[in-house]
């Protein structure tokens, strides 16, 4: 097991290099004037230029500037963002409630889609499995950008139940509805994927046997079909925890949230490179080791995995 965790831990190394060297480079191929895109319409003075070009390292080759971000990312300098504000500092204020909403998105989808998805998987073909199939259909082709105002629109402004923005400091309440909307097409996925995996192990040989050895359904279901068909589901679920928290773009900006979304977006139209590239970098990181996580719990959920 060390052996297979130091391997896993070069490779994400290796990985993260290569993904934030691919980042950084398409930040650089796509920036015009990031110092005229900060300023608007505004016009920059010729020594204001000047100072943030040094500052900034913008007039340098890309592999020069790639080699000044990764020796500040190696000693843990983020570096500032073209306002001059500290990357971290803005990190600080964003990743909290992105993390928030992203794990909260991923408990409804967990929890919504593995319990329906039990439940259509041992009842095919009835009337419950027909309409979750059909209903997931419908979710996972509407997009974000259609399902965020329309959920808004009713149960936020019609119904009442739920507030329509979370606010500069959303509390738990608050988030319930954004994370509904953005772990929406995850929950249609874990489910039908939770359906598949339950209803091919119900027939299976071990199954069989230990029905006929008179378990009691509830310990069949729960220890022979549903931690063996976990596992898929356990790598899908740890896929989307990164997904949620890139993907929250929209969300975010429909609920006002003031998370890593709305913060890679500004950096995005204001083509400030160290802002853009610093949090996909932590996003990098995340799915790293969120797979890394998920690869060991395999071991627990099926004893017959084994890391040599």
């Amino acid at each position: 097991m060390a052996r297979y965790i130091i391997r896993r831990l070069l490779q994400m190394v290796v990985t993260f290099i290569g993904t934030t060297f691919v980042v950084y480079a398409l930040m650089f191929a796509n920036q015009n004037d990031p110092l005229q895109a900060l300023a608007g319409d505004r016009p920059v003075s010729d020594n204001v230029r000047q100072v943030l070009t040094e500052q900034y390292h913008l007039d340098d080759p890309f592999l020069v500037q790639y080699a000044y971000y990764m020796k500040g990312l190696l000693t843990g300098d983020l570096g500032r963002t073209l306002t001059g504000r500290p990357i971290g500092d803005v990190m600080a204020d964003a990743w909290p409630n992105t993390i928030k909403l992203a794990l909260l998105a991923l408990f409804f989808a967990a929890l919504f889609g593995i319990g329906a998805g039990l439940v259509a998987g041992l009842r095919r073909g009835t009337v419950f499995d027909n309409t979750t199939l059909a209903l997931t259909l419908v979710v996972v082709g509407l997009p974000i950008i259609v399902l965020a105002p329309i959920a808004q629109l009713v149960f936020g402004v019609k119904l009442g139940w739920f507030p329509t923005t979370a606010g500069a400091r959303p509390d738990l309440y608050g988030l319930i509805l954004p994370a509904l909307v953005l772990g929406a097409a995850s929950t249609a996925t874990i489910l039908r994927l939770t359906r598949t995996s339950v209803a091919e192990n119900v027939r299976a040989d071990y199954v069989r046997t230990a029905r006929a050895k008179g378990l009691a359904v509830r310990r069949v279901v729960s220890v022979h079909v549903l931690r063996n068909s976990l596992i898929p589901v356990i790598t899908l679920i740890g896929v989307d925890l990164g997904n949620l928290m890139a993907g929250a773009i929209v969300t975010e900006g429909v609920f006002n949230i003031p998370g890593v979304g709305s913060k890679l977006l500004l950096g995005i139209q204001t083509e400030d490179g160290p802002l853009v590239v610093g949090f996909v970098s932590v996003l990098v990181i995340v799915f790293l080791v969120t797979n890394l996580l998920v690869d060991l719990l395999y071991a627990v959920l099926d004893p017959r995995i084994r890391y040599e």
